[in-house]
């Protein structure tokens, strides 16, 4: 199958991921791929954004901004038609970005099917979070695109509701959480004698509450407990200062960002593997990436999560109102060597069988867009 996969993507993060391996798990299916996707995606590195974007985002007042994005569809036109040009797509892929309607548009000429790939509700999230201003217009156009697409492909069984109830038929929504590529993930060795490691990946965050795991370190009777976290963001100073502060500085090691194939080496130095807090309809990547490790996994009692992970078979779940439960669950692991291993080996024959990869992705979305297809 010919793919115009497009995407409106800013910075290589943990959307780059998702682009990059699904791509990839499309081509080594034997399909034919292009990407098209702004120019300055390519200049950043893993865990930053364009200087030219981040230069914008500083300059433009907020709803001038938000109409430069709505305008960036004419660029977007033109290099999508650049693209389609010479491939003659039999689909138009495209990773949902709030004003981004250049992909809808296009699969409407060209009388190929649509299938977006919806990750959050992006109205929503940015008018909570980074004051959107043109609210109403954010809404109609995330509203345009998700109606018109042939099949949208939401990550979780939580997001899919919020799609169907902005008007999409629910026969047009599909889930398709994240995955990984378990190969990259071996069997580990055995873990040397010794406390068991905690570890984090990924954005850090205040709201995360990686500060509760400090606290609970330092007030541990084991005082030799190691804490990794792998990744950065704004809550890292703060928790560096905290543990100074409570005397565990020397078990609380920040490795930064790390390129995305060095995860696997990151998360198999773990045998406690944290995802503290998480939005309501997210499908986190970590959550795979500790499953294919076989990580004893701890993380929130919430919907979204329990898509994937069961309370006491393939993790412990633990209530995200209640500040002292996370710790709760992690003490329960640090004490039960053998209920971590047990964990782990759930989790990661749970990946399996249910076949949370991108490989696997890849191939469910094939097949839908062959049925989609016109004649």
């Amino acid at each position: 199958m010919r793919i115009l996969y497009s995407h409106r993507i800013q910075s290589r993060d943990g959307q780059s991921v998702h682009v990059e391996e699904l791509v990839a798990a499309l081509r080594a299916l034997g399909h034919q791929v292009e990407v098209a996707g702004p120019g300055f995606y390519q200049e950043s590195g893993f865990g930053g954004e364009s200087r030219r974007v981040a230069v914008l985002r500083r300059l433009l007042p907020g709803a001038l901004a938000e109409l430069a994005e709505l305008a960036y569809n004419l660029p977007t036109w033109r290099r999508l038609v650049r693209t389609a040009g010479p491939l003659r797509p039999e689909l138009i892929y495209e990773r949902y970005n709030l004003y981004h309607l250049a992909g809808a548009l296009l699969a409407r000429r060209l009388r190929v099917p649509y299938f977006l790939e919806v990750n959050a509700p992006l109205a929503e999230e940015r008018a909570r979070h980074s004051g959107l201003r043109l609210r109403h217009l954010a809404r109609w156009a995330e509203r345009f695109v998700w109606r018109r697409a042939d099949c949208v492909l939401a990550v979780t069984e939580v997001l899919k509701a919020r799609i169907v109830a902005a008007g999409v038929d629910p026969a047009r929504v599909r889930v398709v959480p994240n995955g990984v590529v378990p190969d990259r993930y071996p069997p580990p060795p055995p873990r040397p004698p010794g406390p068991p490691v905690l570890g984090f990946v990924g954005f850090v965050r205040d709201w995360h509450g990686l500060d509760t795991v400090i606290r609970g370190m330092a007030a541990h009777p084991d005082g030799s407990l190691r804490f990794e976290v792998v990744g950065d963001g704004p809550a890292r100073p703060g928790l560096a200062a905290l543990a100074g502060e409570l005397g565990v500085a020397g078990r609380v090691r920040f490795a930064g960002v790390v390129p995305h194939e060095a995860v696997p080496a990151a998360v198999a130095a773990f045998d406690i593997a944290l995802q503290p807090r998480v939005v309501d309809y997210a499908s986190p990547l970590k959550v795979f990436d500790y499953m294919a490790a076989g990580r004893a996994i701890v993380a929130p009692d919430q919907p979204n999560i329990r898509e994937v992970l069961a309370h006491g078979e393939t993790a412990l779940l633990f209530d995200p109102a209640d500040p002292a439960a996370m710790w709760q669950a992690i003490a329960a692991l640090i004490d039960d060597a053998a209920l971590r291993a047990r964990l782990g080996a759930a989790a990661r024959a749970e990946l399996e069988r249910r076949d949370y990869t991108w490989r696997g992705n890849a191939a469910r979305i094939v097949g839908w867009a062959a049925a989609a297809a016109p004649g």
